[in-house]
């Protein structure tokens, strides 16, 4: 692969966080969303002279989608965990501290994959249900009822804003 064209830098350096965030949230770990991300942008790359004209963004969240299916699918295995990590961390990830994002990520990540990636798309990305409907390959009715199915879900699974705020319910008087 020879070195990548300024368009093709440039695009990264644009859009990269935006969709780290995406792939953060499908997945619901920053190292296995980093790898996510450099595995649609590899996908992307060879690519990059047709769909540098049309739209690269939707392409590339297109890209992110059905690999992050493809991994859930496989359910592949190849890497194992050690005791013994070969440095320490360098930075802290910089979606901590935000106990409601937190949360509300953490229920998200607690939906099937399926309707995870309606939720994302549909809400994080702010896509239409056409939209949505398109990068997963499904019919818009299909987007509807996922959508309604997360979110019934999401609903059962996620505490009272006031208490996660607060830390306790307000007195009323």
């Amino acid at each position: 692969m020879s070195e990548a064209t300024p368009d093709f830098t440039e695009f990264v350096a644009a859009c990269g966080p935006k969709m780290l965030r995406v792939a953060w949230l499908l997945t619901g770990d920053r190292h296995q969303a980093e790898d996510l991300l450099q595995t649609a942008l590899a996908k992307l790359w060879p690519r990059w002279g047709r769909i540098a004209l049309d739209r690269p963004e939707a392409y590339l969240r297109k890209v992110l989608v059905t690999s992050h299916v493809s991994w859930w699918r496989r359910r592949w295995t190849g890497e194992l965990p050690h005791d013994d990590l070969p440095e320490p961390p360098t930075d802290a990830d910089p979606y901590e501290g935000v106990v409601l994002g937190q949360v509300v990520a953490e229920a998200v990540r607690g939906l099937p994959p399926r309707q995870r990636a309606v939720v994302v798309l549909r809400f994080f990305e702010d896509l239409s249900v056409e939209e949505t409907a398109e990068v997963l390959r499904c019919s818009p009715g299909t987007v509807k009822s996922q959508t309604h199915r997360a979110l019934a879900a999401l609903r059962g699974r996620l505490p009272d804003r006031e208490l996660l705020l607060t830390g306790g319910p307000r007195e009323r008087v």
